[in-house]
């Protein structure tokens, strides 16, 4: 069973994600905050294995919240944000302080069922390692946990890095639909020609689609969506 917290200042929103946890198998609700310093004694008091983490909370910073919750030690919680921030600055903040994923509000029961499910295959990974006899990790082993993927994060074309690519896949999975080069530049801080080589490294190795949307006079303009 793994235990959740959830962690968000709406006590509508914070009973509806509530809900969406009760109903994922192997998944159970252990507590419930509003604020930041309340989402920091609940996490030390119960332990819980993941936690559903606002960016936005009265007294802290989910950000804060995050730095406090992901400390290095092995009996961290997982953390998910769970957030309607969607500027690239905070996107790139969670990815840097530890965030497992961040999901951007509103979504679905189904969006969050994924990436709790995705939480929990993680934690099997980590506990086979830590299981295993040999002291040692292969290197599929690494992959699997650090999420690598063929052509992706192992085999960037020349110029594209591997943080970057995280950043640009974290905001492509957040949208509800699909984006263009450009509304992926303005998310990410990068130049329209950089998001779009980014863009189209995904649809080249699968992880990604692109569509046309036609619409007045000149070229197509390219709409992106996330696939995996």
């Amino acid at each position: 069973m793994m235990r959740v917290l959830v962690v968000d200042d709406d006590f509508m929103v914070a009973r509806v994600h509530s809900g969406y946890v009760a109903r994922i198998p192997g998944c159970e609700v252990v507590g419930v905050a509003h604020t930041g310093a309340e989402a920091m004694t609940l996490a030390r008091e119960l332990r819980p294995d993941l936690v559903l983490l606002d960016v936005h909370l009265p007294d802290l910073s989910g950000l804060e919240v995050l730095a406090g919750l992901r400390t290095g030690d092995a009996a961290d919680p997982f953390v998910l944000m769970i957030t309607a921030a969607d500027d690239a600055a905070t996107v790139t903040a969670a990815l840097h302080g530890g965030a497992t994923h961040y999901l951007v509000k509103p979504f679905d029961a189904a969006a969050l069922a994924d990436q709790v499910e995705r939480v929990a295959r993680l934690r099997g990974r980590l506990a086979g390692l830590a299981g295993s006899n040999r002291g040692r990790a292969a290197q599929d082993e690494i992959d699997s946990v650090f999420g690598a993927r063929p052509g992706f994060a192992t085999r960037l074309p020349k110029g594209l890095t591997a943080p970057t690519a995280r950043i640009v896949e974290q905001v492509l999975r957040s949208v509800d639909g699909d984006l263009s080069a450009t509304e992926c530049a303005g998310r990410t801080e990068l130049s329209r020609v950089s998001a779009r080589r980014y863009l189209e490294h995904f649809v080249a190795v699968g992880a990604a689609q692109v569509r046309l949307r036609y619409g007045g006079t000149g070229r197509p303009e390219r709409r992106y969506r996330w696939t995996r």
